[in-house]
């Protein structure tokens, strides 16, 4: 089934440490070792480790950004999977006609990343590869290349285009949201008044590796999922082609696979090697998994930040708009998902984080709750319950904060529970063991707790950043004996 991201990276896996080395630098005669810069105009953060210009000689890097919802990041490692490099970017904000401009938002970073890539690394760049958030679409015009209207964001609905969209889709299929990237190019089809002859679609990640090769109309197989891409049948569905905007769809890789060399303007103005390669993106979630290096069936990652999110390897793909449950592809596997309202920021509303991690310590994590919540921000529910009138329940609320954190807690892990059971039913591979990544995953008595709760070994993954798993793709790419140029 196409190019393999676990047959070309993930053997190398167990060769590598646990836990990526952040090695020590010690003294250095570098000017980037131990670099901490901190920019009040464009807030930034780099740090730089074993940062030995001469220790380089002969060995490669592997370049990976994500770009999430508020900020972007890069990670650069080497052959052994160490971090060598890592920065973080807030975007800054631009207004156009009343709205922020994110286009140039996202074009800034991307270039203000590139800088922050430590000079003398740099010539020792093979290749790059870029995450972005799943949804998020761009149209340009492919002949002025200038955008046709603002970028669409990965939680902009366009109810408009919904039904549609389910006129022609499958019953259930997982465009049949109105925050799908189809829904989006409906929406824009159907408002736009100009001439649409030159129009190309492209994802947020295609968008911005677009800026670094210059082969335009070129996304991959996880971004394109919600586009109506079928990964499975590695090509777009006949009730999607016989529509009159499937021009604009772009041509889809695997993740991973080499798209072109770097733009020679590019490679001059930050120092990349001539032969450095832009490799096919994903999105920014799949990214985290890929990170966290779980890589058996039956293996899943919980994402806990202020909502939470469920991945889980099988070996069967599963999908039903229904829960808001779909798949995306990993070589001959698939990562089957979802994503509940709860989370994070249900406890935010009631607890300071110190007030968490203290009254965390008075929770005895192997006695059950009797109590029985559904922790929710507002109304409306998306996974493992499809009901958006569901109304939050925090109530009774006892005398004792530790208790009531206790409850909150352990409602949380059994909605979780309920999560993974939903997805077992739908036909996935059932799970056995959790990974967990965001702000929850440092609080040990809720793992305890989800453990208990979900009956399997529970554990916080050694590595949960994004970038950290684009630069495994770029890794990846490459890796690979030619660049394929389209």
């Amino acid at each position: 089934m196409g190019s393999s991201l676990y047959n070309s990276v993930y053997p190398l896996l167990p060769l590598l440490p646990s836990s990526p080395k952040r090695a020590h630098s010690g003294k250095s005669n570098s000017s980037f070792s131990n670099l901490h810069i901190l920019d009040k105009a464009r807030p930034r953060t780099v740090i730089s480790m074993n940062s030995k210009v001469d220790s380089q000689a002969g060995k490669r890097l592997y370049l990976g950004m994500d770009f999430g919802t508020s900020g972007a990041r890069f990670a650069l490692i080497d052959d052994d999977g160490n971090m060598r490099a890592e920065g973080k970017r807030e975007y800054p904000l631009y207004m156009k006609e009343e709205a922020v401009d994110w286009l140039r938002s996202w074009k800034e970073t991307l270039f203000s990343l590139l800088e922050d890539v430590p000079a003398g690394f740099r010539p020792y760049v093979a290749s790059i590869s870029i995450d972005g958030t799943s949804a998020t679409t761009v149209i340009l015009d492919s002949t002025t290349e200038e955008p046709l209207s603002k970028a669409f964001l990965y939680n902009e609905s366009c109810p408009d285009a919904l039904p549609t969209v389910k006129s022609i889709a499958p019953p259930n299929h997982t465009v049949c949201s109105g925050s799908s990237t189809l829904c989006k190019l409906v929406s824009w089809w159907n408002s736009y008044e100009s001439s649409k002859k030159s129009a190309v679609l492209l994802h947020h990640a295609d968008w911005l590796l677009w800026l670094l090769h210059g082969k335009l109309g070129i996304s991959d197989y996880n971004n394109a999922l919600k586009v109506g891409y079928d990964p499975e049948a590695e090509s777009y569905p006949r009730w999607l082609l016989s529509q009159p905007y499937s021009y604009l769809l772009p041509s889809v890789q695997a993740p991973g696979d080499s798209i072109a060399f770097i733009k020679e303007d590019i490679k001059r103005l930050y120092g990349f090697p001539k032969d450095c390669v832009a490799c096919a993106g994903t999105t920014d979630s799949i990214a985290a998994f890929i990170a966290a290096r779980a890589t058996q069936p039956g293996k899943a990652v919980t994402s806990l930040g202020s909502t939470l999110a469920i991945k889980l390897l099988s070996t069967k793909r599963v999908e039903d708009a229904r829960f808001g449950v779909y798949s995306h592809r990993l070589d001959d596997k698939w990562l089957v998902g979802g994503a509940s309202n709860t989370g994070g920021a249900v406890l935010r509303k009631l607890f300071t984080d110190d007030q968490i991690a203290k009254l965390s310590e008075q929770i005895n994590p192997l006695e059950p709750s009797p109590l029985d919540y559904y922790p929710l921000q507002t109304v409306g529910e998306r996974f493992p319950v499809a009901d958006p009138k569901l109304e939050p329940r925090l109530h009774p609320r006892p005398e004792d904060d530790a208790t009531y954190l206790h409850g909150i807690l352990e409602s949380i892990a059994r909605i979780e529970a309920k999560g993974y059971n939903l997805l077992k039913e739908l036909g996935a591979t059932p799970v056995e063991e959790v990974l967990t990544s965001g702000g929850g995953s440092k609080n040990q008595k809720w793992i305890e707790i989800r453990e208990r709760v979900l009956g399997i070994p529970v554990r916080k993954a050694l590595q949960t950043e994004a970038a950290y798993g684009a630069a495994l793709l770029a890794m990846k790419g490459a890796r690979q004996t030619k660049v394929v140029v389209t």
